[in-house]
This record gives C-alpha cells, sequence and structure tokens, in this order.
C-alpha cells in the first residue's frame, strides 16, 4: 500500500488530485505537517503555504487568523531569506489537520481548482527561481501574514484567497500565475495596510513591545 509521501511524489498531476489522495483514509488520522511535506521536492514551500492558509476559512472569527497568520508569516520570511529547505518547529511539524479537514476543505475548494486547472501549469520559470522573485514574494507573504492575523474585520475569506493564488503558483511552477498573485496581493496590503494604517500600526504596536 503506498505511503502518504508515495502519494506526494506520484502527484504532480495537479493540486486537487494531491488534495484527494492526502483525504483517503480514516478520517479521524492526523496528518503531520512532515509527511505532508515528504517528497515534494521543489512544490515544498507551496504545500507548505497551502496548508498555513487553511485555517483562514474556518468559521471561527478571530481564531482563523490568530492560527494562519503566524504560519504564513514564517514561510515568507524564509523565502524572503532565500532558504531552499522550508524549516519547521519540531512542535509544528509534529502537528497538522486530520484527513477529515482535508476532505471538509478539498470539498469546498475543489471546484474551484477544477475551474483553473486548465488555466494553472509550469511557465516563467525564472518568475519562482530568481532570487529578487523569491524575495519579493516573501515580503508579501509576511505582509499579508501580519494582515491576516489582525482581527480586520470580514477579510478571513479575502486574504485566504490572495494566499492560495500563492500557494498554487508555487506548487505548480505557474510563473504567471505569481505575477496575478504579487499585483492582487501588493493590492489588499496598500488598501487593508498601509492606506487605512492598520499595518503601520500593529509594526508600531510591535516595535514599542520590543524596545
Amino acid at each position: 500500500m503506498p505511503t502518504d509521501a508515495g502519494r506526494a511524489r506520484s502527484a504532480h498531476d495537479g493540486t486537487r488530485a494531491l488534495l484527494a489522495r492526502f483525504a483517503l483514509g480514516d478520517p479521524a488520522e492526523t496528518l503531520t505537517l512532515r509527511t505532508l511535506l515528504d517528497g515534494l521536492g521543489r512544490s515544498l514551500f507551496g504545500m507548505l503555504l497551502f496548508l498555513a492558509t487553511l485555517p483562514a476559512f474556518l468559521p471561527i472569527p478571530g481564531v482563523a487568523g490568530a492560527l494562519s497568520g503566524p504560519l504564513v508569516v514564517l514561510v515568507g520570511m524564509q523565502l524572503l531569506v532565500g532558504m531552499r529547505r522550508p524549516w519547521l518547529p519540531r512542535f509544528v511539524a509534529e502537528r497538522g489537520p486530520t484527513r477529515a479537514t482535508l476532505v471538509r476543505f478539498e470539498q469546498r475548494i475543489a471546484p474551484w481548482l477544477a475551474r483553473l486547472e486548465h488555466l494553472i501549469r509550469p511557465r516563467l520559470d525564472g518568475v519562482l527561481d530568481h532570487r529578487a522573485s523569491t524575495s519579493f514574494t516573501g515580503l508579501l507573504l509576511v505582509l499579508l501574514g501580519v494582515l491576516l492575523a489582525l482581527p480586520i474585520p470580514f477579510t478571513n475569506y479575502l486574504f485566504g484567497v490572495l494566499l492560495l493564488l500563492f500557494a498554487l503558483a508555487l506548487l505548480e511552477r505557474d510563473g504567471a500565475l505569481m505575477l496575478v498573485a504579487w499585483a492582487a496581493g501588493a493590492v489588499a496590503i496598500a488598501v487593508f495596510g498601509i492606506l487605512s494604517g492598520t499595518l503601520a500600526a500593529a509594526a508600531g504596536h510591535w516595535l514599542e513591545r520590543m524596545f
């Protein structure tokens, strides 16, 4: 019987198929992040970001952003500094969603992924692999993660969808989709962060606490 890692290695036929494979098995079983990331090669950061985004779609105000935001910031920081493989604290790596959670999430987004699959494909590798591009992606993810963690009403799903664009671009090696994610992410940061003063206020608050 193939392991989850084996399924991941054979599942480069689309994110939807990968999610469906992970959903097979005992619904109560917890799939650790270490298991989910094993064998994904160049798509490691994409899958980690994908999983980090899951809590953003939980219908629990405040809790979703508090869980998702810090994980997204962690992914963004590692891309920003140019890490080749993601690092996770042990207590995080040994935790993860249950298969039932993945099933619910897969059922929710499968129709959208089905519509997108004929548009998303590997292209414009330079956008994904250039050092400056990777750092820029990381910077946007850090800022979006901070905004997601803040109690801004009615924004969890919005930021969740934006982060899924980044995750899918990394998973499917689609540089054109990453350009779209950059543009949408920059607009969201400008509207909800810079123009509203939310991001600046949060940064100032954190700096005061540090110093």
